[in-house]
This record gives C-alpha cells, sequence and structure tokens, in this order.
C-alpha cells in the first residue's frame, strides 16, 4: 500500500489526539522527560545512540545515550508522586532500519499505580479498539497464558522442555545455534512459528512469561515462578510490551549487572546503569506500566506492511 503524504499526517494526527482524549477521561497526566541520559539501557539485544556534551565539565557525564524509552525517568516520576502518567514522544534505537524497523519511532508509555498486568492488559486493549475504531475496525480479543500457548500450538512445554526440543520445530530455518541461549531459542519460536499465525483480524495478549524472561517484570513465586509481564499483538504485529512493575532497587541493580555481563560476553559496549532510577525505585509505589509502538499501530491501521508508509520521511531520506 502507498498513501499520500497528506493521508498519514492525518492517521497520525488522529491517533494522537485520540490518545490524549483517552486518558485525559481516565485522569492519566501527560509528562515530558529527557530524550539525551548519562545513562543508557543495558538490555544486550537493545542498541543505543550516544553522543558527546561539549559543555562545561560541571554538567555532569560528557557521554549522554539517546533514550531507548521513556521508562527510567518515568519511574523516577512515580517515586516523586507525579501519579498515574503517559508520555508519547520519539525514542532511538541503533541498528533497527529496514521495511518495518526506522532508527527514530514514537512510542506511547504509561504507568497506572496499584494496578497489575491483568488489569493494565484491559485498558491496553480498550485503546487498540478505540484506534481501530477510528478507521471502522473492529477484531476479535484473545488472550492466553505464554505457557499453554506453547503446549497448544506446537506441543512444548517452554517450562521444562530441553534446548533440542525447542531448537527442533526451526530446523527449517538453518538458524546458527553459537551463542544462543534458552531464552533466545523461545523467542524464536515466538516470533517463526506462532507470531506469523496469529490472524489479522484479532488482538492477542500472551501474559505470565517465564521468569528467565522477566526484564522489567516482578516475577511471581510459584512452581513454576512467572514473569507478570504481557505482550499485545495486532495480528502479526507486536504493539506492546507491560509489566507488574520491579520495585526492588537491589533486584534491579542485579538485572542490570547481568546484562552487562552478557554484553562483555559478546564484546559489546558495556552501558552505565542508571544510578538515578536505582535510587529512587524502593521508593515508587506498586504499579504496572506499558509501553506501545505507535508506527507499529498506524501501520496496522494503514494496512500496511511498509512503516515508510506511515512516516513522514523514513530514515533514508531524513
Amino acid at each position: 500500500m502507498t498513501t499520500t503524504l497528506g493521508a498519514r499526517l492525518q492517521l497520525r494526527a488522529r491517533v494522537y489526539a485520540l490518545i490524549r482524549q483517552f486518558f485525559a477521561e481516565r485522569q492519566v497526566l501527560e509528562v515530558e522527560t529527557p530524550i539525551l541520559s548519562a545513562a543508557g539501557n543495558t538490555d544486550p539485544n537493545i542498541e543505543s545512540f550516544s553522543t558527546t556534551f561539549r559543555g562545561h565539565v560541571d554538567a555532569g557525564s560528557r557521554e549522554r545515550w539517546m533514550r531507548t524509552s521513556p521508562e527510567y525517568p518515568l519511574k523516577r516520576l512515580l517515586a516523586a508522586g507525579a501519579g498515574d502518567c503517559y508520555e508519547l514522544g520519539r525514542v532511538f534505537r541503533n541498528g533497527e532500519a529496514g521495511g518495518r524497523h526506522n532508527p527514530e519511532f514514537t512510542m506511547l508509555e504509561w504507568y497506572r499505580i496499584g494496578w497489575d498486568h491483568h488489569r493494565l492488559m484491559e485498558e491496553t486493549i480498550a485503546l487498540v479498539e478505540a484506534a481501530l475504531a477510528l478507521v471502522g475496525r473492529r477484531v476479535e480479543v484473545w488472550v492466553e497464558g505464554y505457557r499453554q500457548l506453547f503446549i497448544d500450538e506446537l506441543g512444548i512445554d517452554p517450562i521444562h522442555a530441553s534446548i533440542d526440543v525447542l531448537r527442533a520445530p526451526l530446523a527449517e530455518y538453518n538458524i546458527d545455534p553459537v551463542g544462543l541461549t534458552r531464552d533466545d531459542w523461545l523467542d524464536l519460536l515466538i516470533t517463526h512459528r506462532l507470531q506469523p499465525m496469529f490472524p489479522s483480524d484479532r488482538i492477542t495478549v500472551i501474559h505470565d512469561y517465564p521468569a528467565s524472561q522477566c526484564a522489567l517484570a516482578r516475577i511471581r513465586p510459584g512452581d513454576p515462578p512467572l514473569a507478570e509481564r504481557f505482550e499485545l499483538y495486532l495480528g502479526r504485529y507486536e504493539l506492546a510490551n507491560g509489566y507488574h512493575e520491579l520495585n526492588d532497587a537491589a533486584e534491579q541493580r542485579r538485572r542490570f549487572e547481568r546484562d552487562n555481563e552478557v554484553r562483555r560476553g559478546r564484546g559489546q559496549q558495556e552501558i552505565p546503569m542508571d544510578e538515578h532510577l536505582l535510587r529512587a525505585l524502593d521508593a515508587m509505589p506498586d504499579c504496572a506500566g506499558v509501553a506501545l509502538g505507535i508506527e507499529r499501530l498506524l501501520m496496522c491501521l494503514a494496512g500496511t506492511d511498509a512503516i515508510a508508509d506511515v512516516l513522514a520521511f523514513p530514515f533514508a531520506e531524513a
């Protein structure tokens, strides 16, 4: 599909207006946080842009990182008592350019105090349904636990299956196994075997991930322990990733350190940890948060597989 410049600009503007109305009605505050930070995202699977500040040394660290999401400063606002809040703004990820990716894109991220990930799932579904209504679409909603999804669709228990069992359904793709962990194989099963089969007229929500895939989520004790996390797909596109948020600074520091250990093992640059966040995290109230990719949503609304169709200017023309 090819859209006119006017059509793509109008669609984005309508979605922005919808988002702001949606949260105004729910008394969720719109905020704005820094794009440049002295700390970066330690996630080994995400690469950040960095730049050098050339002003007076009293301003702090000269190396500054462009945010890959507004998550850390939003959590600092929560710890300071800002209450339910959201940000709609640009984020940046290095190396992610192509037909469906742009190195700079727009992210909507919001937090709800006193909520868990299940309650936030419902609100995220409601927002996506409202966006679909802008273009006259309605879809069904299907919610499933991560473990049950693997059992039902692949006949594999993702918690207990060996790596060889996880690799078997991916044999046709000739994936180089060097350096791949159990969680890498689980992710590949989703992206290669499960996600492509999600119907285009369905919102699919997967929740309660293996504890090893906790990222910034709480882990719920049990047999097995589970990460209180969800992902929302519209058709085969992943739109949103949400958590019942971890507010344990010591545990978060351990996760950041583990990320950098993985980075060292892969020969990647270590990323400075966000000490501002770590100092604030123990004071952050119990909450759930979610990030939603606006371009992915716009692509679904416009019926296109090309991210260029929903951008004013794609990366090659920026």
